[in-house]
């Protein structure tokens, strides 16, 4: 997976967060069986970034923990497809879109729900990764689905609760 991390926090991120990150969004991406060619990024944000993406993108004016900016590209909405062969169609990478993580509401949470930053930070970024690979949970059973693939994934990673 082609991951692109960004950085816009007030003090930075710490190194092995960067790779925590990187790391955990691999070995989902296995795990879901995402082609090797996928592309995606993550930036790192403080509340009063995340407030304002959720406000214009939302229409809630608070900050939030994560925010998935997914990129639906079919070919059936599109005025001019582009036909290719299967070959070529491998090769070309498939951008699933971008999350936004805000690292106070990590710190948080995690406080809040007595467990690791760590573990916190891992499950916004799966959960945030999920979405961007359609899954959600909006009706009980896609939040069943979600959240069993979700807690699969991190505690096969190994970070439980």
């Amino acid at each position: 997976m082609d991951l692109e991390i960004y950085d816009e926090t007030k003090n930075g991120v710490p190194e092995e967060h960067v790779k925590l990150v990187k790391d955990v969004l691999e070995y989902a991406g296995k795990y879901i069986k995402l082609k090797e060619n996928t592309e995606m990024s993550v930036t790192f944000v403080n509340n009063d970034r995340i407030q304002e993406i959720n406000r214009e993108y939302r229409g809630v004016d608070r900050a939030t923990d994560v925010i998935s900016f997914a990129i639906e590209d079919s070919a059936e909405d599109d005025e001019f497809p582009i036909v290719m062969d299967e070959e070529l169609e491998e090769e070309i990478p498939e951008n699933i879109g971008d999350i936004f993580v805000s690292v106070d509401k990590v710190g948080e949470q995690a406080e809040y729900l007595e467990h690791s930053y760590e573990r916190e930070l891992g499950f916004l970024v799966v959960h945030g990764f999920l979405h961007l690979n359609g899954y959600d949970h909006m009706e009980p059973e896609d939040e069943k689905v979600m959240f069993k693939l979700q807690r699969d994934i991190l505690d096969a990673y190994g970070l439980k609760r």
